[in-house]
């Protein structure tokens, strides 16, 4: 039983639940970071989403069994490797997504509603989407987006006046999507001649129109992310204009991300790299406490 548990858990990718800390994005940018109540309802919207990213995970890869195998990586996942079976993978998944969905109906049905999307998206996306060049990138960074608007959703019972800034929204679209693409590049990269037998998409993308892809998706991250900072709306919001000082680390922070991928071939695992990599670690945190105390001192 012991193992069966830690195969599930493992499968469920925890490592990976970072990506659900921009759940909390709204309460920050809020400037209720403070609100004991609310916080309490971010961080169970972030629970929600790491249950239902971690059914979802687990789903995807009982999808991808066979072509797991042939992944450097993937292969020593527990369904891959042998040491966990479909039915008790099957039965993990399901504890996790039936956890997920009950959490998010607790929270409200605006932020069940975003789940939902979210849900079916990936399971689309598992099924079928994943197969579709571009396609199968743009749905993920969909995923980044709704958790987004969830953080948004997740307060609004508590807080009717909260919004989030489109531009920030459009930021968080561009970033996901170029860690995306440049996941895929790290795939070709790695698998080569066998990327084709791991996932058919892989075959039409190539290195060149990846780079392109990078390099524009770049630009346009840290454009954007700028136009927030500077636009009236965020000024008269925080009633100040030093958000223009968070800039810099965005700008070393997608430059840095860029050359890990383009010049290290690194980037197989997002998560993996921003929680590695030191100077990437570094700047995060600069950043994050930069706004802290930007909104603190506003």
């Amino acid at each position: 039983m012991y193992r069966v548990v830690s195969g599930i858990i493992r499968e469920a990718r925890p490592q990976q639940w970072v990506k659900n800390l921009i759940v909390f994005a709204a309460l920050i940018f809020s400037q209720h970071y403070a609100d004991v109540g609310l916080f309490l309802r971010a961080l169970l919207g972030f629970f929600a989403f790491c249950l239902l990213s971690g059914g979802i995970y687990i789903f995807n890869d009982i999808v991808d069994l066979e072509s797991d195998k042939l992944h450097p990586g993937k292969k020593t996942r527990p369904l891959a490797k042998g040491e966990l079976g479909v039915i008790d993978a099957s039965t993990g998944a399901g504890i996790f997504i039936i956890a997920g969905v009950l959490l998010s109906l607790a929270l409200g049905p605006s932020f069940a509603g975003v789940a939902a999307v979210y849900l079916i998206l990936s399971v689309l996306y598992s099924l079928y989407l994943k197969r579709v060049i571009i396609l199968d990138v743009l749905i993920i960074s969909i995923g980044f987006v709704l958790r987004a608007i969830a953080g948004v959703e997740v307060l609004r019972e508590r807080l009717v006046s909260i919004d989030l800034s489109p531009w920030l929204l459009v930021c968080t679209l561009f970033l996901a999507l170029f860690m995306s693409f440049g996941k895929r590049r790290h795939e070709i990269h790695l698998l080569n001649d066998k990327a084709t037998e791991h996932r058919s998409t892989l075959g039409e993308y190539s290195i060149e129109f990846l780079d392109g892809l990078i390099y524009a998706l770049m630009s346009a991250t840290v454009i954007t992310y700028s136009i927030y900072t500077i636009w009236p709306a965020t000024i008269e919001k925080f009633h100040s204009r030093n958000m223009v000082f968070t800039i810099p680390f965005v700008v070393y922070g997608i430059f840095r991300y860029a050359f890990l991928v383009t010049q290290k071939k690194e980037g197989g695992s997002p998560s993996d790299l921003l929680l590695r990599d030191v100077p990437l670690i570094v700047t995060i945190i600069l950043w994050f406490f930069t706004v802290l105390m930007i909104l603190r001192f506003s």
